[in-house]
């Protein structure tokens, strides 16, 4: 595995770390399904390209595009909260209605931003290559949006969040809008995936209609490969679980790749995620039932 394939796979892993953190909003601290993931990533994507091939600036175009995933968000919140629909179902609805939508706003299946001015060509001086200075800042925009995400979360705001997703019942018993919590709950959520799209969609120079495919599996792939790895109780290391968890999930799937012993290609891609996933829904059962092993041995040695 060459230098240039291990900062491609961060590179990559640091965007969709965004991805984790927006399903970890939604499907961890909410306890809401949220499919919406799959038509918001390429939706942050879409307004981010076509604004920024109609010459907006790259800037204002990302801020369009998390807007956009927030108002998708928010939609889906409103289908569950105010028209009673089922929470899975409500982010179906929205993933599907997404496809079309984003294809209204490219007005075609994909926009280049080969020779667009990014974000990345505005804030890179020109003194490494791309490859390692894109990585960079991507690090730098991840670890802003955790310590945000760390600080709203213990603010009364966030801790009413986190109340209506452990038990909305005792949450509204105590006086917290659990709807409304919802609502912005999911807005934030898919702000971020819309924001990793947008961010993909400028790194890798063009937004595409299937981008979002399998972004759901991606966001949950990271988390719990997160989850295993630094099991932790306070928000502050889950967050930090979660990043690590979506960079080694890329890497691992880089790895396998470029493996010339193993014989993976690209169209293996889908395979090797789901080996991912599995193992890393295996592995803390594993782990449990190893700690119950020994301790059972130590109780017969006693």
């Amino acid at each position: 595995m060459t230098m240039y394939s291990m900062l491609g796979a961060v590179e990559i892993g640091l965007i969709f770390a965004l991805v984790a953190l927006g399903v970890l909003i939604s499907f961890r601290i909410l306890n809401f399904p949220d499919l919406t993931v799959d038509g918001s990533f390429p939706l942050g994507g879409a307004v981010a390209a076509t604004m920024i091939a109609h010459g907006i600036d790259p800037f204002i175009s990302t801020a369009a595009a998390i807007a956009a995933g927030a108002v998708a968000g928010a939609l889906t919140g409103w289908f569950n909260v105010r028209l009673k629909i089922m929470d899975l179902l409500a982010g179906i609805l929205l993933m599907t209605a997404l496809y079309s939508i984003n294809l209204r706003i490219m007005d075609k299946p994909n926009v280049p931003l080969i020779t667009e001015p990014t974000i990345f060509t505005i804030l890179l001086p020109e003194m490494m290559p791309d490859y390692i200075e894109r990585p960079l800042v991507l690090l730098v925009i991840v670890i802003i949006v955790k310590l945000l995400l760390d600080r709203y979360f213990a603010s009364e705001s966030g801790l009413a969040m986190r109340a209506t997703g452990a038990n909305a019942r005792m949450a509204r018993a105590q006086g917290v809008p659990t709807g409304r919590a919802t609502l912005v709950g999911l807005a934030l959520s898919n702000a971020l995936v819309a924001l990793a799209g947008a961010l993909f969609a400028q790194s890798q120079g063009g937004a595409d209609i299937s981008m979002g495919i399998g972004t759901i599996v991606i966001g949950l792939a990271a988390v719990i490969i997160g989850e295993t790895i630094i099991p932790a109780r306070r928000l502050v290391w889950i967050t930090l679980a979660v990043i690590i968890g979506a960079i080694l999930y890329r890497f691992f799937i880089a790895l396998a790749l470029n493996s010339d012993l193993i014989g993976l290609k690209s169209q293996d891609l889908n395979l090797v995620a789901a080996s991912l996933v599995t193992i890393a829904l295996v592995l803390p059962m594993l782990r449990r039932k190893l700690r119950g092993g020994s301790r059972g041995n130590a109780k017969k040695g006693a």
